[in-house]
């Protein structure tokens, strides 16, 4: 494993976890409409050329990273976007920058 500067196993996890949900075009999609206002998982399903399961498993994906927040209502699903893990992200690049 590669000797890391000052930042924690644990803040290395957040890391790899944030990157890797974001490294997929169609998360990056899901995120920006769901910063953008609260959708229910199946409204964002019927925008992709891809199965209902698919689109459920990039959510699930950006979920565990803790990118997004996902509630119920009746039948649906609606999932949020959160800003804050997004200004983490931004602040592990700014980080990175000043290296």
């Amino acid at each position: 494993m590669a000797e890391t500067t000052g930042a924690s196993p644990d803040d290395e996890d957040r890391a790899d976890a944030l990157f890797h949900a974001l490294s997929d075009r169609t998360r990056r999609d899901i995120m920006r409409r769901v910063l953008a206002g609260e959708h229910s998982v199946s409204v964002l399903a019927a925008k992709y050329d891809m199965s209902f399961a698919a689109v459920q498993k990039h959510v699930a994906v950006l979920e565990k990273a803790g990118l997004l927040t996902k509630r119920r209502q009746g039948r649906e699903q609606l999932a949020s976007g959160d800003v804050a893990a997004v200004r983490s992200v931004a602040s592990m690049l700014t980080e990175l920058e000043q290296v």
